[in-house]
C-alpha cells in the first residue's frame, strides 16, 4: 500500500505513543494498516485493533486488512475478528479487532502494538486507556498509535496535549487537504456548504465547541486552577453511583462564597460497598448522593458517613443546572486541572438538537453526565448565601428566559 507525504511523517516518527488528529478522509485507516501489517510479518507480535464498537472494526478495517495480509494468513477467526500469520521468519503473529465496548475481555493480556481508532467517539476514554489497556503494554513495552476527528473539547483534546508533559508522547495534526489523493474540489465544495465549524472540525481536524453545550459558560481559561488557594475550608462530597456506568466522587471545598473542585475518583465496576468505603475515607464534612440509589445510601451510613438529602423531582435537573451556569457566570466555581473527567463531561454534556422538538432546551442528552450529577447534587443541595452578585443572578435569569422563549417561537 502506498503511503502519502504525511502518512510517511507518522510511519517513519520513533515515539512510544502517537497521537493523530486528523480530517476526514485524511487516510489514517490505510495508515494503521500498513502499520499493522508492517509490524505483524517483521517478528512474532500480539497486535489489536481497536474501533468506537465492533461493527466499526468490522467494517472499517477486517476486510481491508485482511486483503493486505492475505499471502500471510495462516487462519482467520470471522466472528472473532482475529488472525494469525507468518512472519519472514516463519514465526507467527496475532492481530485482534475489538469495539470499545468490548475492551475489558483484553485484561489480562500483553501487546506489542495497539491501534486506536476514532478516540474522539469513545466513552469513558480515561478508565479504558488507563484501567485496561495500557497495563497490557507493560510486560513488552508496547507502543501505540492513536487516531480521530476531533468531536469537541473532550478527552481527545487532553491527550492530544500529553505530549507537552510526557516526552513518550507526539501528536500530529494533518487536515483532509493533507491527503493528495482527494479531489480538492469536492473538500472546497464541503466547505461551500458545511457550516464553518463544521467543516474546520470535520475537514481540518480543528478542536470546536459542541453544538447545544448545556454549560456554555465554562471556560478552561477562566474556570481551571492548580493550587487550592489557602482558607478555612468547608469539605463536603458529590456521589453519584454506578458500576457498568462511572461512579463518581468528587471533593469539593467551599469557603469565602466559592466552591473549588479540588479532585475527582471515577470509576467503573466498584460496587455500593467499595463506592462507600472510599467515600467513608475521603474526610468529608457532609456528602450529598444520588436519591435514587437508597441501597448505596445505606452503605455510606452504615460507615458513619454524614449523608444529606438530596431532593430530586421534575424540576430538579433544571434548577441545577441554572446554579451551576450561575456560579460559573459569576466566577464562583472553580475546578482543579487534575479533574479531567469533570472537565471532559463540561465540555461535551449537551442539549438533544432535535429541531423538531420545541421543549429541547429542558432534556439535556443522558451521557457524559456523571461527574456532572455528583456535582449537581451539591449545588442545588448545600446552604450557600450569598451564592453570587444579585444583580448578576437577576440578569442572568432574564437571559435565560429570553433564550427559553426564542426557542419557542
Amino acid at each position: 500500500m502506498l503511503l502519502h507525504p504525511a502518512q510517511k511523517i507518522i510511519a517513519k516518527d520513533l515515539h512510544r505513543f502517537r497521537v493523530l488528529r486528523c480530517g476526514r478522509r485524511f487516510g489514517k485507516t490505510s495508515l494503521i494498516i500498513e502499520e499493522i501489517k508492517g509490524i505483524a510479518i517483521s517478528r512474532p507480535t500480539r497486535i489489536a485493533y481497536i474501533a468506537n464498537n465492533y461493527q466499526q472494526a468490522r467494517d472499517i478495517a477486517w476486510e481491508q486488512l485482511k486483503k493486505e495480509l492475505r499471502p500471510a494468513i495462516i487462519e482467520t477467526n470471522e466472528a472473532r475478528l482475529e488472525i494469525k500469520i507468518r512472519t519472514i521468519k516463519n514465526e507467527a503473529s496475532h492481530i485482534v479487532l475489538r469495539g470499545w465496548e468490548s475492551i475489558e475481555n483484553l485484561r489480562g493480556q500483553a501487546f506489542d502494538f495497539l491501534a486506536i481508532d476514532e478516540v474522539a467517539m469513545m466513552s469513558n476514554f480515561w478508565i479504558g486507556w488507563q484501567e485496561v489497556l495500557r497495563p497490557t503494554l507493560t510486560d513488552k513495552k508496547g507502543s501505540v498509535l492513536f487516531s480521530s476527528t476531533p468531536k469537541g473539547y473532550n478527552h481527545f483534546f487532553d491527550l492530544c496535549n500529553l505530549e507537552l508533559n510526557d516526552p513518550d508522547f507526539k501528536t500530529f495534526h494533518f487536515s483532509s487537504y493533507d491527503n493528495p489523493f482527494l479531489p480538492k474540489d469536492e473538500l472546497d465544495k464541503a466547505k461551500a456548504t458545511l457550516p464553518e465549524e463544521r467543516f474546520a472540525q470535520e475537514y481540518l481536524a480543528k478542536f470546536q465547541k459542541t453544538t447545544g453545550l448545556v454549560y456554555k459558560e465554562f471556560s478552561r481559561t477562566k474556570h481551571l486552577y492548580d493550587n487550592l488557594p489557602k482558607g478555612e475550608y468547608t469539605k463536603i462530597g458529590g456521589v453519584d453511583f454506578g458500576y457498568t456506568n462511572p461512579a463518581a466522587v468528587l471533593d469539593i471545598r467551599y469557603y469565602n462564597e466559592k466552591f473549588y473542585v479540588e479532585d475527582e475518583w471515577y470509576k467503573t465496576e466498584r460496587t455500593e460497598s467499595q463506592i462507600a468505603e472510599y467515600v467513608a475515607g475521603c474526610g468529608f464534612g457532609a456528602v450529598y448522593p444520588d436519591p435514587e440509589s437508597p441501597s448505596a445510601i445505606e452503605e455510606l451510613r452504615r460507615r458513619r458517613v454524614n449523608v444529606r438529602e438530596v431532593v430530586k423531582n421534575k424540576d430538579s435537573i433544571q434548577s441545577g443546572i441554572q446554579k451551576i451556569r450561575e456560579l460559573f457566570l459569576s466566577g464562583n466555581l472553580l475546578i482543579n486541572k487534575r479533574c479531567v473527567n469533570l472537565i471532559m463531561e463540561l465540555e461535551t454534556y449537551c442539549y438533544d438538537e432535535d429541531k423538531d422538538d420545541k421543549n429541547r432546551k429542558e432534556k439535556p442528552i443522558k451521557a457524559n453526565d456523571h461527574a456532572l450529577d455528583a456535582l449537581r447534587y451539591v449545588i442545588q443541595t448545600f446552604d450557600y448565601f450569598p451564592a453570587i452578585n444579585l444583580k448578576l443572578r437577576e440578569q442572568f435569569l432574564k437571559n435565560m428566559n429570553r433564550q427559553q422563549l426564542n426557542s419557542a417561537k
